[in-house]
C-alpha cells in the first residue's frame, strides 16, 4: 500500500493481493511486472514468489496478502484509492471468498472510494451475483483495442454503482465503442522502454464518443520514453472529468 500515488486518475494504492499474469497485448510492457522484479531484488516480502516464466515473471506470482486487509481501516482522512495496482482481484487463483473480503473492507470503511480493474471481464460477470457490491466501489475494465471491446459487455451487466474503461495502454482505435452504462472512460499512452506509438485520432475518437454520450472523460498521457515526457494536452487542455464531478465541453 501506498499512502499517495502518482498515478493522475487516484490518490493512494491498496495491494491486497501482488502479482499476475499476461492476458493480452497490453500485457507486454506491463510497469507492475518491472517494478515486481526491482522489488523482488531489493527483498521485498511482498515480491518474492516467481511466476510463470511464459506468462508472468520474477517477484510477479499470484500472490494473497491477508494482513493487507487491515490497512483501510487505518487511513484517517477520506480518499480515492486504486485497489491491486500491482495485481488484478479477478486473476482465476484469487478465491471469490478473499474478492468477498476485500468487498467487505471497501463496505466498512466508506469514507473512501475504491477503483478496481481488472482484465478478467469475463469472471468478473460470472461472479458478479455472488457479490456484496458497495455503493463507494468503481468497478472498471481495460480497453486496449478492438479485440477487448467484449469486456465492456461484461462490465455492463454487473451492479457496480460506477463503472469505467481504463484505455490504457491505447493500442488502436476502439471503432463500435458503445458507453451504454458506462459512466467513466480513461485513455492513455503507453510508456517505458519498448512502449507502442499513440495516434491522436485514437484518442479524439474516443473523447468525442464520450462526449456525445454524456460520459466523463479523462487523458492520462501521451506516454513515451517516461511517463510525462509526452505531457497530457490533448486540443490545448487538459481533460481531468470524472464521474462525480461536471462534465466540461470540447468547445
Amino acid at each position: 500500500m501506498s499512502d499517495r500515488s502518482a498515478i493522475e486518475w487516484t490518490e493512494a494504492t491498496w495491494n491486497p493481493t501482488t502479482g499476475c499474469d499476461r492476458v493480452s497485448t497490453g500485457c507486454d510492457n506491463c510497469y507492475a511486472l518491472t517494478l515486481s522484479k526491482r522489488l523482488k531484488a531489493m527483498g521485498s516480502p511482498k515480491y518474492q514468489a516467481d511466476g510463470d516464466p511464459r506468462t508472468s515473471g520474477p517477484g510477479f506470482g499470484l500472490t494473497l496478502h491477508p494482513e493487507a486487509l487491515r490497512v483501510p481501516y487505518g487511513w484517517r482522512s477520506p480518499r480515492t484509492v486504486f485497489v491491486n495496482s500491482m495485481s488484478d482481484l479477478f486473476h482465476a487463483r484469487v478465491p471469490l471468498d478473499y474478492v468477498r473480503q476485500v468487498f467487505e473492507v471497501i463496505a466498512n470503511t466508506p469514507q473512501h472510494t475504491y477503483q478496481v480493474l481488472t482484465k478478467r471481464a469475463r469472471r468478473l460477470r460470472q461472479v458478479a451475483d455472488r457479490l456484496e457490491w458497495p455503493a463507494n466501489l468503481w468497478m472498471g475494465v481495460s480497453v486496449e483495442s478492438t479485440k477487448e471491446l467484449s469486456r465492456v459487455d461484461d462490465l455492463r451487466r454487473i451492479p457496480a454503482a460506477v463503472k469505467f474503461l481504463s484505455c490504457e495502454p491505447l493500442l488502436g482505435p476502439l471503432d463500435g465503442l458503445d458507453l451504454t452504462g458506462i459512466d467513466w472512460v480513461i485513455a492513455g499512452g503507453e510508456s517505458g522502454p519498448g512502449h507502442r506509438p499513440l495516434d491522436e485520432q485514437w484518442v479524439t475518437q474516443i473523447r468525442d464518443i464520450c462526449q456525445e454520450a454524456q460520459v466523463a472523460f479523462f487523458f492520462k498521457q501521451w506516454g513515451g520514453r517516461t511517463p510525462k515526457v509526452g505531457g497530457r494536452e490533448l486540443d490545448g487542455r487538459t481533460w481531468d472529468d470524472m464521474p462525480n464531478r461536471p462534465l466540461l465541453s470540447a468547445g
